[in-house]
């Protein structure tokens, strides 16, 4: 705290959390920017890796679990002049809310969307996310998770995003490179950061990722979408990390015929007669 445009807060994680790595790039990301907290929204949905925008000095909004994306959605639309970023779980955003993950991903509002990715339900004790490991054991799980894990760097890139990135927390430097280039891209951009859960993941640690991660390079063709799926679908021994998919496509702006000539809705004046008058036909 003091110092910054972007102060940070005391927060409820867990020691080594990888969380605080994410919150310390957001906040250096911001500052290096120039960007003003009034002109930031950050959104959360429900859990650990959610409570990030009540950490830091900037708007920010607390949804439903798995509805984070929505409202960051609306609130860009609505005042394109916002920069918003959603700071969310893997079970907010793949679970609960991999439905408007995925749709949202289609209408390609320009918001950067971060996920803490730990392979469980860090909020509420553990169990296995979506991303979690085949036969990974937890409280709940004791047999080990059954599921097939979801891959949402391929998921996204197969639904049409323009921007996919995937990082780590043990990484900070390149976090703040992704998390940069994601704010700058122009249309939805996304980064997969994977967050080591120090109290409920014993298997997928920060040693166990620095083992793995290795940095994608120039020999990397981002603009190629196959490339980048088969770059995705690398996820074991080896893990790649940074930009897997990059091409800029028009926004959900740009389509619209109502907002493609700048209009900023924010800026409308309302009619509370007329906004009642319909309000009453619907009753």
């Amino acid at each position: 705290m003091g110092g910054h445009k972007f102060d940070t807060y005391e927060t409820a994680w867990c020691p080594g959390c990888g969380n605080f790595s994410i919150l310390n790039s957001l906040q250096k990301t911001l500052e290096e920017l120039k960007k003003d907290p009034h002109d930031v929204l950050i959104v959360g949905g429900i859990g650990q890796a959610a409570k990030t925008p009540q950490y830091i000095s900037a708007n920010s909004f607390c949804g439903l679990h798995g509805r984070a994306v929505p409202p960051a959605v609306a609130a860009k639309i609505v005042n394109p002049n916002l920069t918003v970023i959603i700071n969310s779980g893997d079970g907010d955003s793949y679970g609960e809310g991999g439905n408007h993950f995925i749709h949202n991903i289609r209408r390609n509002v320009d918001i950067a969307h971060f996920i803490h990715d730990n392979q469980v339900y860090g909020l509420t004790k553990g169990q296995a996310s979506p991303t979690a490991d085949e036969g990974a054991v937890n409280g709940v799980q004791v047999d080990g998770n059954n599921n097939i894990p979801f891959n949402p760097v391929l998921m996204a890139i197969a639904s049409g995003a323009g921007f996919v990135a995937r990082s780590f927390s043990g990484k900070p430097q390149h976090m703040e490179e992704m998390m940069k280039r994601a704010i700058l891209f122009k249309g939805y951009a996304m980064v997969d950061i994977l967050q080591p859960c120090v109290s409920f993941n014993k298997v997928n640690t920060f040693g166990w990722y620095n083992k793995r991660v290795y940095e994608l390079d120039n020999t990397h063709d981002a603009g190629n979408r196959l490339a980048a799926m088969e770059r995705a679908m690398e996820f074991g021994d080896r893990i790649p990390i940074g930009v897997l998919y990059e091409k800029e496509q028009p926004t959900y702006h740009e389509k619209h015929p109502s907002l493609k000539d700048g209009q900023v809705l924010v800026a409308e004046r309302n009619d509370p007669a007329l906004i009642d008058k319909y309000m009453q036909e619907m009753v």
